[in-house]
């Protein structure tokens, strides 16, 4: 059986400041502006259709159980695309009992402690990442236990050295000999809410390229990153539940909603001493159920890295994320709602720069 499935979804966003323009579109703490008229004068509008999605899902009965499989699409570009109404994969994988190959959430996130929100991005603090991987669930049910191998990827700071040697950004490339490896324990008790630990090894490293290439391609380090990520929600009253999530480690920028990156440089001088760079990451949010057609969410969340001495001065060290909003859904398969978002960067010579922003959705699911 094939499900064909998504949603219809404009945006009006009214900006009181200014974020990057390739991200107008959704608040990311990352993308606000710490100097002045960076990206010019305060507040600009815009109406995007790029949270709209499509999607499939099969299911295959065998002898052997259900085989299922999904893809999914949205049109918000990023990377190369970034700023654009394009197509953009989401999901594609399958799943066979216990086994799962394909692009789906990462196996070191919680899903479940997305709030109800209607910004596309979301809390800066989430750990939040969808990438190709193989999974083993080998226990399932209230308490389950999952392993998974999915992409590495290094995401490097030149720092300072940068600014020294013209072409070291262009140079230096990361380099991953290994999958990273994740665990997932997670427990749930029907009406109450769940639980979930998450655990992370991922290599890391880089090496050098040029024209001649260098000795050896040096320099070059191979490193390790780690991080533990404890979530869950717990159902208050009817459909009224209480998000929260912690997550710590160093080396972990890559799977994080926003903010940061995974190897940076601890000295300002020869040797550089590059090293995965510490960081947390917290989401504190309530979503509350007025009644069948009215609800609301409102919280917190941040991410914060330990910057070093080698990084530039405009450097990410801290982001903010906060939202509340109201909304309405009369019949199933539409929702409209009012929210406002504020968040702010704080860089690692300690300037900062703050959004406000308000932002009216209309979507229309099928």
């Amino acid at each position: 059986m094939v499900t064909v499935y998504g949603f219809g979804q404009v945006d009006y966003i009214q900006d009181f400041n200014r974020v990057a323009p390739a991200w107008e579109s959704t608040l990311r703490p990352s993308r606000v502006p710490t100097q002045a008229g960076q990206y010019g004068s305060d507040g600009s509008a815009l109406l995007s259709v790029r949270q709209s999605r499509l999607g499939a899902s099969a299911v295959v009965p065998t002898t052997g159980g259900d085989l299922n499989a999904k893809v999914e699409f949205d049109f918000f570009g990023v990377g190369a695309d970034e700023g654009q109404t394009t197509v953009r994969l989401r999901h594609a994988f399958g799943s066979y009992n216990n086994w799962l190959g394909g692009q789906t959430h990462s196996l070191f996130m919680d899903i479940n402690v997305f709030p109800n929100v209607i910004d596309y991005w979301g809390p800066a603090g989430m750990v939040f990442l969808r990438t190709p991987q193989i999974r083993w669930t080998p226990i399932q049910g209230d308490h389950s236990l999952a392993f998974s191998l999915e992409t590495p990827d290094s995401g490097i700071d030149t720092g300072v050295f940068s600014r020294e040697i013209q072409d070291l950004g262009a140079d230096v490339q990361s380099v991953e000999r290994f999958p990273d490896f994740g665990w997932r324990y997670r427990y749930t008790q029907e009406g109450a809410g769940h639980f979930q630990v998450a655990g992370l090894i991922r290599p890391l490293g880089y090496d050098t390229v040029a024209d001649p290439p260098p000795a050896g391609n040096r320099p070059k380090e191979n490193l390790v990153g780690w991080g533990v990520n404890l979530s869950g929600n717990l159902y208050t009253v009817g459909k009224n539940r209480l998000i929260g999530q912690y997550v710590v480690g160093h080396g972990i920028a890559g799977y994080m909603n926003d903010g940061g990156v995974d190897i940076a440089p601890r000295n300002g001088v020869v040797p550089a001493d590059p090293a995965p760079q510490p960081l947390q990451g917290i989401v504190l949010y309530y979503d509350h159920y007025w009644n069948k057609c009215y609800s609301s969410s409102i919280g917190w969340s941040m991410t914060e890295v330990q910057t070093f001495r080698g990084q530039a001065d405009d450097a990410f060290r801290r982001g903010r994320y906060v939202s509340a909003n109201l909304l309405y859904s009369p019949i199933p398969n539409f929702l409209t709602g009012i929210e406002y978002l504020w968040g702010d960067r704080k860089d690692h010579d300690g300037a900062i720069g703050e959004d406000n922003r308000m932002q009216i959705s209309f979507k229309y699911s099928f």
